[in-house]
C-alpha cells in the first residue's frame, strides 16, 4: 500500500506544513521520536533548499507499507536553476547561500539512502528515503 500527499513550496510558511506533513506520515506509520525529528530535519532542509534556489517546488512525502517493508519516501521537485555540480555540493561546508553548508550532506546522513538528478537550467529531483526497522 502506498499513499501520497504532497505540499507546494512557495513561501516559508510551506516549509513548516511540509514538516508537519511528513512528521505526521513518520508518526502514522510506526516510526519513533527520534527518527521522526530526521525526516522533518530532512524535509526543512530540502523545502529550504526549493525556497532559496528554486522559488518555487514540491515536497511529497510517500508512505510505503508492504508485508516487507514500511518506509517514507521524500520527494523534492523544483524547475529552478539546477545544481551544477552535484559532488561539490554534497561536500560538507559547501554553500552557495552563506549557510553552514550541512543541508545537502545533512539529508545524507539522515535518511537511509538520497538520489539527486539535476539538469542545469531545467531543475532538481531528490528523492530521500528512510527505512522503519
Amino acid at each position: 500500500m502506498t499513499f501520497k500527499s504532497s505540499v507546494e513550496i512557495i513561501t516559508e510558511w510551506d516549509i513548516v506544513a511540509a514538516r508537519q506533513l511528513g512528521r505526521d506520515e513518520a508518526k502514522a506509520l510506526g516510526f519513533g521520536i527520534v527518527d521522526q525529528a530526521r525526516i522533518t530535519t530532512a524535509i526543512s532542509e530540502l523545502a529550504r533548499n526549493i525556497y532559496l534556489y528554486a522559488r518555487v517546488g514540491v515536497i511529497e512525502v510517500e508512505k510505503v507499507e508492504t508485508d516487507v517493508e514500511k518506509k517514507i519516501v521524500v520527494i523534492a521537485t523544483d524547475q529552478g536553476p539546477g545544481i551544477k555540480d552535484v559532488r561539490k555540493v554534497m561536500g560538507d561546508g559547501y554553500s552557495t547561500s552563506g549557510g553552514l553548508g550541512a543541508g545537502l550532506p545533512g539529508v545524507n546522513r539522515l535518511m537511509d539512502s538520497m538520489v539527486i538528478q539535476s539538469v542545469v537550467g531545467e531543475g532538481t529531483t531528490i528523492r530521500a528515503e528512510k527505512r522503519l526497522r
